[in-house]
């Protein structure tokens, strides 16, 4: 809610202006108002205007949108029912353009019941942060960002919270202990698969001295363009090669690889993350 007076305001065709005292009511009335007296041509600017003011876009679109709902009535006339249906589609068609930039495919003005709260300068949706969660492929990295996104919701001043979902941050918990449940399954299963292996020697995790995709690239390599007779020199599946490489290695700083990351690496599509021609260790000169 940003409002000037006379004197204060730079652009008096699209600023809201108050001459008394700033509040929702006063601030409600000046918006109407706007509506009432400006031509149709310049809804589209009023509104690219304001949103520029405020640092939560999507919520003042949200809330522009309820707004004019709730104010119907004052759009009887042939000319306001246009003003009306004017300004419902220049929010639609401002929600589809505000798109957003982290997560491509998922609406960044979600509807208000997917909202679980908002602060002035965001919104919290589970909704939208899990199917964000599912497209980070590092484990370590879903849980940072969902610890970040507690913190975040706990130190914000919320002033809407929608009673009908659950709080944001025991989602998000929820969320955290869910993945950690499966990611000790799936060790524990590895770990039996293993022992259920006869006379496997015992054998210490190697650490890996050159960058993950490099390492990693010499597999895909082995098994995507290196033949013999006609064959693969290595020849199993993509699983197979990620249970090897996780199994029987760790990253140059001794840490666990993580088997999103290695599948990703060997898949024949994502040539972006292999490495570059110049820092690819190219074992058909070797040989």
């Amino acid at each position: 809610m940003i409002a000037f007076t006379n004197t204060e305001t730079t652009n008096k065709d699209y600023d809201i202006i108050i001459e008394n005292e700033i509040n929702s009511e006063s601030y409600c009335l000046a918006l109407l108002q706007k509506f009432s007296t400006m031509p149709l041509s310049h809804y589209s600017n009023f509104i690219n205007h304001q949103i520029s003011l405020v640092t939560n876009q999507c919520g003042w679109l949200i809330n522009l949108e309820e707004f004019i709902h709730y104010n119907e009535a004052t759009f009887k006339s042939k000319t306001a029912v246009l003003k009306y249906n004017k300004i419902f589609h220049l929010i639609e068609q401002k929600q589809i353009e505000k798109q957003s930039p982290s997560i491509q495919g998922i609406p960044f003005c979600q509807s208000k019941k997917l909202i679980n709260s908002e602060c002035d300068d965001r919104y919290f949706s589970f909704y939208e942060t899990k199917i964000k969660v599912e497209r980070i492929e590092n484990f370590t990295e879903k849980i940072i960002h969902l610890t970040d996104e507690i913190f975040l919701y706990k130190q914000a001043e919320k002033y809407s919270i929608n009673i009908f979902l659950k709080p944001y941050d025991e989602q998000c918990q929820q969320l955290i202990e869910h993945l950690q449940t499966i990611r000790k399954l799936q060790n524990d299963f590895e770990k039996e698969q293993n022992n259920n292996i006869p006379n496997q020697l015992p054998f210490k995790k190697m650490r890996i001295n050159c960058n993950l995709n490099q390492f990693v690239d010499i597999y895909y390599q082995f098994s995507r363009e290196l033949f013999v007779e006609g064959r693969s020199i290595i020849d199993g599946s993509v699983n197979d090669l990620v249970a090897i490489i996780v199994n029987s290695y760790v990253d140059k700083e001794g840490k666990e690889i993580s088997p999103e990351t290695v599948k990703t690496l060997l898949t024949p599509s994502r040539t972006d993350k292999r490495p570059k021609p110049h820092k690819r260790i190219d074992i058909d000169k070797m040989l």
